[in-house]
């Protein structure tokens, strides 16, 4: 028989998309049949899978490899799928996750030669899709630093778009120590800001963007911190052909990884 929206086990889950909960258990929703399929190629991530009975035929691969995995696959209503889900439309899965992410120390242990450092940023739509971006660049880790959003809300694993199974995932609450740890392990820091001394054309030209690299990137509204800016080792801006009067944080940090990927292949 399908679970219904007050059946214990939606109920539990479905307080998993307040952060407090998330934060409590060490667990989280990823909603959608791309999110789910990251996550189960993830060995132990996935705990439960709920799916409607049309989500389940339609993806029967997908519950397939969570029996694999001996994860629960629960069949749900559609009403109870509505509860757990964040979407207007949504997809007929979600699955019940383990926390991911890993100390700074574990991060740096991999030798990543790009890390994205996001620092302060509290929209979760763009946390996700800097990180997705991040993850298509070919980033090792990207750092939530200092007062930043939950990796783990609902809108930033979807805009993620599965990446955030992909690339060590950190939460540090001292961006500038996070800066030292870099920097002790043989990174470069580059700060992103409009006003800044270096243009990124020139970083590329010169080849200062060869060695390993870590970006720090601040939010829409209010940029990176100042003391932040000043620990980098360059202010980085990106050149404007145009007219526009500046890139949104997504368009600026993907062009600033791609430039560090490129470079360094």
């Amino acid at each position: 028989m399908a679970f219904t929206p007050r059946t214990p086990r939606v109920v539990a889950a479905r307080r998993l998309q307040r952060r407090r909960d998330r934060d409590a258990t060490g667990r989280f929703l990823a909603e959608g049949p791309q999110a789910v399929r990251e996550a189960l190629a993830r060995p132990g991530v996935v705990t439960e899978l709920f799916g409607t009975t049309t989500a389940l035929d339609r993806y029967p691969e997908l519950a397939a490899a969570a029996a694999r995995a001996d994860v629960p696959v629960s069949e749900v209503t559609d009403d109870a799928l509505a509860a757990l889900a964040e979407t207007v439309a949504p997809q007929g899965l979600v699955a019940v996750c383990r926390h991911l992410d890993v100390s700074l120390e574990q991060a740096l242990a991999g030798a990543p030669r790009l890390v994205a450092v996001l620092a302060e940023i509290r929209d979760p739509g763009n946390a996700g899709t800097v990180l997705r971006t991040a993850d298509a660049a070919g980033a090792g880790a990207v750092v939530f630093a200092g007062d930043a959003v939950d990796p783990y809300n609902g809108k930033c694993v979807r805009a993620s778009a599965g990446s955030l199974f992909h690339v060590d995932v950190v939460r540090a609450p001292d961006p500038l120590a996070v800066v030292d740890a870099l920097r002790a392990a043989g990174l470069s820091i580059f700060a992103t800001t409009g006003y800044g001394d270096d243009d990124l054309d020139d970083l590329t030209d010169y080849g200062r963007l060869v060695g390993p690299t870590a970006w720090l990137f601040g939010s829409e509204a209010h940029g990176l911190p100042e003391e932040l800016t000043a620990a980098a080792d360059a202010r980085v801006r990106v050149p404007l052909y145009g007219r526009a009067e500046s890139l949104n944080l997504a368009a600026a940090a993907a062009v600033c990884l791609y430039a560090s990927a490129r470079a360094q292949r």
